[in-house]
């Protein structure tokens, strides 16, 4: 198969699709692949390491995109890349297509096969793609809550962690997944008092048992989470509904019971984010205030660590690109059901029912095409 990896075009996006370990694995199962130049800089690695691994260096993305059958990307393809793609093309990104309607719109007219990291799920319900970089999501919302909090950066000039003779500040977790699992253990490791929330009874007696006695859980529902808001210094939004529009947990009523100047981190910005204030932001741009509440809403924060996240992220894509390489599309989706659940669209049609759901639009099940 012919692989493309094209340099990645998002607001300070610095990740790329491989890392030349991965071109190499690729090349020694017989596949051509091809890299766009300058791709891999903002990661650490220069295009001579993915020469010596097997790649050839293209000049541009168009280049990439006209010889690819498959192409390996980290987000989304964004409006100067929609009329690179093409019908039969198979695009292997995150996508998070229920937070956009034009991106939806453009993969169904290009008629390219895209399979979404983010939905990508085993049997036991893990989502092996998404799950790195919810790691270092998780991770870095408490470390940029923690400099947002400082009083030049407009927050309310306290220190997570407190001193001897001052308390530490209150962290709220809302969502006790990947992301809300490594927010509290930053967060605890830090020496604030950290509180939980999740709908699942089952996973807040497992965090319980494996969190510090700093960090304490509650049942997510409306009535907890205001009593909660009304103390927090910092708010985690890290909330997920797989492939699905997040629900709005944090409603704009509620930011006037807040602090003034504490800061929600909603790492649910890519689908569509948990706070009904929140919009996305860039690393650029991180932040805005609205009545009296910080509010970090960056739709790629593991960018911002680019050689880490590329290096977790192919650690966990690579195995998929190569079945998929190895064995096409759609031989790979009939024999491997955790891959199947990333196709997202092929066709034109929408494969996976929670996008078609969030706009409206048909659905057709896999199977049947």
């Amino acid at each position: 198969m012919f692989i493309g990896v094209p340099k990645e075009i998002k607001n300070n996006e610095f990740r790329v699709g491989m890392v030349p370990a991965g071109i190499k694995a690729l090349v020694a199962a017989s596949h051509t692949v091809y890299v766009e130049k300058g791709a891999g800089l903002g990661s650490g690695f220069a295009d001579s390491e993915y020469e010596q691994a097997g790649a050839q260096i293209l000049e541009t993305a168009k280049d990439v995109f006209d010889k690819s059958e498959m192409i390996i990307k980290v987000k989304e393809p964004l409006k100067a890349e929609y009329g690179l793609c093409r019908p039969g093309q198979i695009l292997f990104t995150y996508f998070h297509f229920a937070a956009s309607k034009p991106l939806t719109d453009a993969m169904m007219a290009a008629k390219s096969t895209c399979i979404a990291y983010e939905t990508i799920q085993t049997l036991d319900r893990h989502l092996p793609l998404l799950e790195p970089m919810s790691e270092v999501a998780g991770r870095m919302s408490i470390q940029e809550g923690a400099k947002y909090l400082e009083k030049p950066m407009g927050g309310r000039g306290v220190l997570l962690g407190g001193v001897p003779g001052v308390e530490p500040a209150e962290v709220v977790i809302i969502g006790g997944g990947i992301v809300g699992q490594n927010a509290a253990r930053m967060a605890a490791g830090l020496g604030a008092r950290v509180t939980i929330f999740d709908i699942s009874i089952p996973r807040l007696r497992y965090l319980s048992e494996i969190m510090p006695p700093n960090v304490v859980t509650m049942m997510s529902n409306e009535h907890n989470i205001v009593e909660k808001l009304r103390t927090a210094d910092l708010v985690i939004g890290a909330v997920l509904v797989t492939g699905a529009i997040t629900p709005k947990l944090i409603r704009k009523y509620m930011l006037k019971e807040m602090k003034q100047g504490a800061v929600i981190v909603d790492v649910a910005i890519d689908q569509g984010g948990c706070c009904e204030t929140s919009h996305p932001t860039t690393h650029d741009n991180p932040v805005y205030e609205l009545d009296g509440i910080v509010h970090y809403a960056v739709a790629n924060i593991p960018g911002a660590v680019s050689r880490t996240s590329t290096l977790a992220l192919t650690n966990a894509t690579l195995p998929y690109a190569l079945k998929i390489a190895n064995q096409g599309f759609p031989q790979c989706a009939k024999t491997d059901k955790a891959l199947a659940l990333g196709v997202n669209m092929t066709d034109g049609k929408i494969t996976f029912k929670p996008v078609a759901d969030a706009f409206g639009l048909a659905y057709t099940s896999l199977e049947e095409l």
